[in-house]
């Protein structure tokens, strides 16, 4: 009997270890698989075999070079193997340079510059935009001093405010008025083949104002002009205008608000109302640079494809303008960048409108490049005379297709998709042409497919035979 309970000891006490031991090497089992879903979480991103992931990219202090902060902020770069610095730049020329010269590896950029390299216009080379940055973005100021000579005839509403978008109709009594006291009327772009250019001079030309043309052997452009268009570089427009050096700049934000802020200028119009949803920067590398490095460009169109989506949460903004606020980006206060960012814009002190589609940076196929927008640029490059020669109607998509990439953009995408990133609906169905549009300020109807007849419509500008 003894023998027997000394026995249904031992074999208890065994089996108590044996459950002990099998409880242990279960727990080690559980935490495997708990980090294993946790990774799969985590991150969805399919790596590409990245040729070239230590990167520099470059930009001008515009809230329009978002994209790039959020892409490096949220990690979305990293996400993609990619250790990428982002430096500021002092001006379009050094960027264009920087690029060009292999010193940057791609850059926020004007949409004309790699349009211009590849076209004829300036320093040439082959440059090539997989990523449109933002449409709209842009604003003209003008001087208090103007903004009271023009107030009288601007058109106002019930509650006694201007009634937008003013038209630059106002301002032709203004310059008249200068031109009696012998002063030469002068206004600020950034930049020769700068969205803020076209913009200015066709709000300018739109009410008969003449903002001069370019020539072979004069690249001022202030031929035949009634206002003087010359360039400054963005983060000096205001000072420049307090100066008197100006009367008045186109420019992207904040450089518009901070002349509210600062008291010493009005917005007068948007380049939202100059051309609704316009395309503004886009983001370029060279061919050079995408032909060695495929994935690598196809990893960064990716991570900013996700940025913009990202900036068009609205419940984001608040922390895009912290971003941007700090010195290393934009560097300008809060309250100014918000003024934009948040769905408003401010014109005349106090005066602060609704305006939600200031900034785009998503929504619309915004970060498509479409060949469209594209050939828009070139036809305001002959207009004024920056392209000096009649080219054929086959020349402009000839021209863009080698500049614009749609195809490394949908692969990037495509990939996205595959992701749970973007819905396949982001993508658009298209021959990468919008459809014709008169979402103009003066009406006038663009057809990309047929830009002689466009640049033809203009009663100010070269004409073309077809």
């Amino acid at each position: 009997m003894r023998t027997l309970l000394k026995n249904s000891i031992w074999f208890l006490s065994l089996a108590m270890l044996l459950i002990a031991c099998g409880g242990k090497d279960k727990k080690p089992e559980n935490k495997e698989v708990i980090t294993e879903t946790k990774t799969e979480k985590v991150s969805k991103t399919k790596k590409l075999a990245i040729e070239k992931p230590q990167l520099t990219f470059g930009f001008i202090k515009l809230t329009d070079m978002a994209p790039l902060a959020i892409a490096k902020e949220k990690g979305f770069f990293k996400d993609e193997g990619l250790f990428v610095s982002v430096e500021a730049q002092s001006n379009w020329k050094n960027v264009l340079d920087r690029v060009i010269d292999g010193q940057l590896d791609g850059s926020h950029m004007l949409a004309g510059q790699p349009i211009a390299a590849g076209a004829g216009f300036g320093r040439q080379a082959e440059l090539v935009t997989t990523f449109s940055m933002d449409l709209n973005g842009n604003g003209i100021t003008v001087s208090n001093d103007v903004w009271s000579k023009m107030k009288p005839h601007v058109p106002k509403g019930e509650d006694g405010k201007p009634i937008h978008p003013i038209k630059a109709d106002a301002l032709k009594p203004v310059i008249s008025s200068y031109k009696g006291e012998g002063k030469a009327f002068k206004m600020g772009m950034v930049f020769p083949v700068s969205t803020h250019n076209y913009e200015i001079r066709y709000w300018l030309a739109a009410a008969g104002i003449h903002p001069g043309m370019y020539t072979k052997d004069n690249t001022q452009g202030q031929i035949d002009a009634e206002v003087l268009l010359s360039v400054t570089p963005p983060p000096q427009m205001p000072k420049t205008l307090a100066s008197g050096t100006i009367f008045g700049y186109c420019v992207g934000e904040p450089w518009n608000q901070q002349a509210v802020f600062k008291g010493i200028g009005v917005p007068v119009t948007t380049n939202y109302d100059i051309w609704k949803n316009n395309p503004e920067k886009v983001f370029v590398m060279t061919k050079k640079f995408i032909d060695e490095n495929p994935n690598t460009a196809i990893a960064v169109t990716k991570a900013l494809i996700r940025a913009g989506k990202w900036l068009d949460e609205p419940s984001n903004r608040a922390e895009a303008v912290k971003i941007l606020s700090q010195s290393q980006y934009v560097g300008a206060d809060e309250i100014v960048l918000a003024n934009s960012m948040t769905g408003t814009f401010e014109f005349e002190k106090g005066d602060k409108r609704e305006m939600p589609d200031f900034n785009v940076f998503y929504k619309y196929h915004a970060t498509y490049p479409f060949y469209s927008d594209g050939i828009w640029f070139l036809t305001q490059m002959r207009r004024w005379g920056q392209i000096t020669e009649t080219k054929p109607a086959n020349w402009y998509p000839e021209t863009i297709k080698k500049i614009y990439r749609p195809d490394i953009w949908k692969k990037a995408a495509t990939l996205l998709v595959e992701e749970g990133q973007i819905p396949a609906s982001d993508i658009p169905e298209t021959d990468g042409y919008k459809p014709a549009t008169t979402d103009f300020i003066d009406g006038k109807k663009y057809d990309a497919k047929d830009p002689i007849s466009y640049i033809n419509s203009f009663s100010i500008g070269n004409k073309e035979k077809k």
